[in-house]
């Protein structure tokens, strides 16, 4: 690389060619922060317990978890517990399961929308050892059932509007689900069913007085102990139950806070987080960790996203994170009411969006790169976010460079895309702030990893080349302890200590990584020709007459076809400037509709230089826009490319059936 490559990371290591048909190995990459050697937790700090512990010790008044109240059946004020109170519950509840005859190293699992209850059952089994079980179920029909079969969970806390989902499984988890916990109150409907399949259920105030005056010992736990099996959303197959040790989860949260100390954006005491993205994700749960570590304040959402803005407004968090999807219709949002306001007031925007983007370009913070346009023309939208957002993190999936490049400019705070997976326990690299250059980019490492690009002939990708391309590999303590009874699958993606990823990334100049492909997402056309369909989805992307693009080609045919969300606001002005009167729905199925979107595609793609095979020859518009309903997506938002060719199948076969003529 570059010899400014140095500027954010340093070799450790040594590339290594190409033997005995092993693929060649770029050198072993680390952050220049962690120069002096990887940071390390305080004493007393090995396990997620431990951060919860030291921290009610230090701040035992500060607020800790919150929800808000209601009033007259309306939301009202966000209300608090100290984390002392939330401590002497989490005891109480500890108690309570240990009294079941639940010990250490049993599975608890817990079910529902994030809140106080969902915390408080969490550190409960931080406590006693138990392996927590998140159970969700947008990872498709069925995936409760079988997360509580695979992990042999015994006892879970569920939501009270999930009770009745969880009821239906009953039939096959009863031989291992044995107590049932509601975070609110049973019905004797509810108490009934349970019972039927020899169960016991308990509302949540009745189970928190079931130890009794027994105060059980708190079990002694390791760094190696595991702490969650997570179970990852899997674009292919059953979920996998990723197991995360205590070492891991503590590790990857002082990496988190040694991230932001370097970059000068210190989490604080009286810092405010907003916990709505899913507890049962590791993004999430490493965030609050972090914010729990420094004695912060977690708000929790209603479970209503109709309400998440109101939620935000009452709450004013400083540190939202979000999944590229949510700052996709924040962007989209505001693009829309810019199109509806005045010319004049169009142009001062515009203006004023271009004078402080210059301005930050040449390396000044956005905090003083225009402070009077901040007050005048963008803290509308930082009021959007509450008012006193300083931190917007973005992680799960690729945030678009126009959509980052926007809200680093508009959103008066900085905004930070970050990478990693369940398997590396999260964010493995982050964006720096103040880095304009970095845009479009994940960042360098966290301090506490070590990455290499492992070559990927058969895609044509080379570690050693002068710019560097491959499969990216990371090592250290923050990778997972194995898939939960699938030594198998674990064999494939740790090899030497390194964990694939299966995502192919290119080292940047200044030390930073591109995501640029994914390694199994690569067909064969009739004529040979390979296709890394990531890539020219990316590429697609770019495209402002979409939202949203799914790519699909196969051996049997020699060019590609592809479904794509329009943008509805774009395809109108379309309409309106061709004399169209249709609805947004008509439209979609408008074959003139359809080849002005095929025809913005092609330009997009011969502006990036794509070969004649890699564009489309035919396009459908859905008005809906790809979700996990519909079993299309991940939680994660990442395409589930199996189910959307089955969903899709008829519709592929026509236009296949029409290009052709």
């Amino acid at each position: 690389m570059a010899e400014n490559s140095k500027r954010f990371i340093y070799e450790v290591e040594p590339a290594k060619p190409e033997k005995d048909g092993v693929p060649s190995m770029g050198a072993v990459y680390r952050n220049n922060y962690a120069k002096d050697g990887f940071p390390q937790p305080p004493n007393g700090m090995d396990t997620c317990w431990d951060i919860f512990r030291i921290s009610t010790e230090k701040y035992p008044n500060n607020p800790m978890l919150g929800h808000r109240e209601t009033v007259n059946g309306k939301a009202g004020k966000y209300v608090w517990l100290t984390y002392k109170e939330v401590y002497d519950t989490v005891i109480k509840l500890g108690n309570a399961i240990r009294h079941t005859g639940v010990g250490e190293a049993g599975r608890c699992g817990i079910f529902g929308a994030n809140c106080p209850e969902w915390v408080m059952s969490m550190e409960a089994c931080n406590a006693h050892g138990l392996y927590c079980v998140p159970l969700y179920d947008t990872l498709g029909a069925g995936a409760v059932e079988f997360i509580i079969c695979h992990a042999e969970v015994t006892i879970a806390f569920v939501e009270e509007k999930k009770i009745s989902e969880l009821l239906k499984t009953l039939q096959n988890t009863s031989k291992y689900l044995k107590t049932l916990v509601s975070f609110g109150n049973v019905t004797p409907e509810q108490k009934e069913e349970v019972e039927k399949f020899g169960l016991k259920i308990y509302g949540w105030n009745d189970f928190l007085q079931l130890g009794g005056d027994t105060k059980y010992e708190l079990v002694k736990k390791e760094k190696t102990d595991i702490c969650t099996i997570m179970y990852t959303s899997g674009t292919t197959g059953d979920p996998k139950g990723v197991l995360l040790s205590n070492e891991s989860i503590v590790t990857m949260v002082i990496g988190v806070i040694s991230f932001l100390d370097s970059a000068k954006e210190k989490l604080r005491a009286n810092d405010v987080y907003l916990s709505y993205l899913p507890l049962a994700h590791i993004f999430d749960r490493v965030i609050e960790e972090a914010i729990i570590a420094h004695g912060g304040k977690i708000g929790f959402w209603r479970g209503d996203i109709k309400y998440l803005l109101e939620d935000i407004a009452a709450l004013q968090p400083t540190i939202f994170c979000a999944v590229p999807r949510v700052l996709d219709r924040i962007y989209s949002g505001l693009q829309e009411k810019l199109r509806a306001g005045s010319l004049l007031k169009r142009k001062l925007f515009g203006f004023a969006y271009s004078s402080k983007f210059n301005s930050m370009k040449k390396g000044t913070s956005h905090s003083e790169a225009a402070p009077i346009f901040d007050k005048i023309v963008f803290n509308k939208v930082k009021e959007a976010l509450g008012g006193k957002v300083r931190l917007i993190l973005s992680g799960a999936a690729p945030l678009a460079t126009h959509v980052e490049t926007f809200l680093r400019v508009v959103a008066c705070c900085y905004v930070i895309q970050g990478y990693g997976l369940t398997e590396t326990c999260a964010g493995t690299f982050a964006s720096v702030p103040n880095e304009l250059q970095m845009l479009g980019t994940v960042g360098p490492p966290v301090p506490n990893v070590d990455v290499c690009l492992e070559s990927v002939p058969d895609m044509g990708y080379d570690a050693l080349a002068s710019t560097p391309r491959g499969e990216v590999c990371i090592r250290g303590k923050t990778l997972f302890s194995g898939y939960f009874k699938r030594e198998d699958l674990t064999k494939e993606v740790l090899v030497d200590g390194w964990f694939h990823t299966g995502d192919v990334g290119e080292w940047q100049p200044d030390g930073s990584l591109k995501i640029i492909d994914r390694k199994k997402n690569i067909f064969k056309l009739s004529q040979g020709e390979y296709v890394a369909v990531e890539n020219l989805e990316n590429i697609y992307g770019l495209c402002s007459a979409i939202d949203s693009i799914w790519v699909y080609g196969n051996s049997l045919q020699s060019y590609l076809v592809g479904v794509a969300n329009p943008n509805k606001g774009a395809l109108e002005r379309w309409a309106e400037a061709n004399d169209i009167h249709e609805d947004f729905e008509s439209l979609c199925v408008n074959p003139k509709a359809k080849e002005y979107i095929r025809e913005e595609l092609s330009k997009i793609g011969k502006e990036k230089k794509l070969r004649g095979f890699e564009i489309m020859k035919a396009v459908h518009l859905d008005p809906i826009p790809f979700d996990i309903e519909r079993d299309l997506l991940t939680p994660t938002y990442k395409k589930k490319r199996p189910q959307m060719l089955k969903y899709y199948q008829n519709v592929v076969d026509e236009m296949y059936k029409t290009a052709s003529k």
